[in-house]
């Protein structure tokens, strides 16, 4: 990977990232268009790219500690119930950390199966699947509005809905599902606003692509080391603070425009850039705009 190549998937990471279209699913979509495709690379070169898609979507994610901080660092100073235990008292005292390891758990169980079956790898290589996925996750979010558009101000997380909506963002195991579709819907029906869910996706995302980058660094540095170049460890370096910067920017207009407008306009995006690219497929086109 060159500098430009670094820029763009950084950048299309952080405006993709909490928006309902998948980022993954537009980094392997962008990393085809810029010649990156699996064919083109060597073992190595593979790795640290499937390794970089992971890496700098948490460089985009640490954006939500920093515009939530007031919140994410969040510790309920206020006296636990009386006859609490000490479990219960510590439960109180970390509530919020508390929902986020229930709600973080069934991503934990899923991915690390995906990930030792080889099945998160090769949906990784998978245009098809990114595209499919992209065309119906849209038909689904244009009508998914009027299906659970019924949340109330009055309802709040906690640890079934938690889990619930944990469970919910398992699908994103799959490239063009959306993690931040999947587990905003997911929110939504457990009762939650369009807001509320969409900020508990956002903190959700936190341990959630924790764990993901630190599994794959892990892999990183137990396998092949050729790609530790200080070259490759500047992209990732780069990546990381360009994707975490441009996400900042994005995050507060997503949270505004879901509010006030839905999903819609979103369904129709995913539609349209799903159907361009199964088009050209089926055409037996390539997507590679750099061989």
């Amino acid at each position: 990977m060159d500098y430009i190549q670094t820029l763009i998937i950084a950048i299309v990471e952080g405006l993709t990232e909490f928006l309902p279209v998948s980022s993954t699913g537009h980094m392997i979509i962008t990393q085809n268009l810029l010649g990156l495709s699996p064919e083109n690379l060597s073992e190595s070169d593979k790795a640290f790219v499937h390794a970089f898609t992971f890496i700098i979507q948490f460089g985009a994610i640490l954006s939500v500690v920093c515009l939530y901080w007031k919140r994410f660092f969040h510790i309920d100073r206020t006296p636990a119930p009386a006859g609490s235990n000490t479990f219960q008292k510590l439960k109180h005292t970390f509530y919020f950390y508390w929902l986020l390891f229930i709600g973080v758990l069934p991503a934990v169980v899923i991915g690390l199966l995906a990930k030792k079956s080889g099945l998160l790898d090769w949906l990784l290589d998978s245009v098809e699947v990114v595209a499919v996925m992209l065309v119906v996750g849209g038909i689904f979010m244009l009508y998914c509005d009027k299906l659970f558009n019924k949340g109330s101000d009055a309802n709040q997380i906690n640890e079934k809905r938690a889990f619930k909506i944990g469970l919910y963002q398992c699908i994103s195991v799959i490239p063009g599902v959306s993690r931040s579709m999947a587990t905003i819907v997911g929110g939504m029906t457990q009762g939650l606003t369009r807001k509320k869910a969409a900020e508990f996706s956002f903190f959700l995302a936190v341990p959630t692509m924790a764990g993901a980058t630190l599994l794959d660094l892990l892999d990183l540095l137990k396998d092949d080391t050729a790609w530790a170049t200080s070259h490759n460890i500047t992209m990732l370096i780069l990546g990381c603070v360009v994707a975490f910067i441009v996400a900042l920017l994005a995050m507060k207009w997503f949270v505004a425009f879901l509010s006030k407008y839905g999903f819609k306009a979103f369904g129709y995006y995913r539609i349209i850039v799903g159907t361009i690219i199964i088009v050209l497929l089926l055409t037996g086109h390539s997507l590679a705009m750099v061989d």
